[in-house]
């Protein structure tokens, strides 16, 4: 069993167990934080597929910014009254399970009958070429500089907005 095997196998497993007790837990925070575990996970599993910015991306964007939102998010809602909406509502949770088995059997069906490739024919590398942070950094800064430098300025200006009125909505 090669190294890539056994890493593929530690981050699915890692990924499967955070998600199932993401999915489990009551308390909203707790599932957060397997979510974030989840999302680390699913970056080693990118890594694995030499796409590297996508793996770099899902750190930073997901687990770092979009997570601490809804961290603060859930801090500011009242748990107490989200408790009472799927209690004694059978039908809900008998339409989840067969939902989940549904995917379960599709999930099944793809790792028993689907047929691998053999080898990687050239297209097939030069689409994995075109993952990595080099290649995607050097057609952003060549092809695309003018809208990646529009997208900055526009979101610089959408802040500097943002701060100007809420500055004169707290005097």
């Amino acid at each position: 069993m090669n190294l890539e095997i056994l890493l593929f196998i530690i981050f699915a497993a890692c990924a499967l167990t955070a998600a199932i007790l993401m999915i489990t837990r009551k308390n909203p925070v707790i599932s957060a934080v397997f979510l974030i575990l989840n999302f680390f996970s699913l970056a080693g599993l990118y890594l694995l597929l030499n796409a590297q910015f996508i793996a770099i991306v899902e750190i930073i964007v997901y687990a770092g910014a979009i997570m601490v939102l809804f961290l603060f998010v859930l801090m500011l809602l009242n748990q107490r009254s989200e408790e009472s909406i799927l209690k004694n509502k059978k039908p809900f949770k008998i339409f989840a399970v067969f939902i989940a088995a549904i995917v379960l059997c599709q999930i099944l069906y793809i790792i028993f009958f689907s047929k691998p490739s053999a080898g990687l024919d050239p297209q097939l590398q030069t689409s994995i070429e075109s993952g990595t942070v080099q290649k995607i950094g050097h057609e952003l800064y060549t092809n695309y500089i003018l809208p990646f430098e529009s997208a900055g300025f526009l979101l610089l200006a959408a802040t500097i907005g943002a701060l100007v009125l809420a500055k004169k909505k707290f005097e």
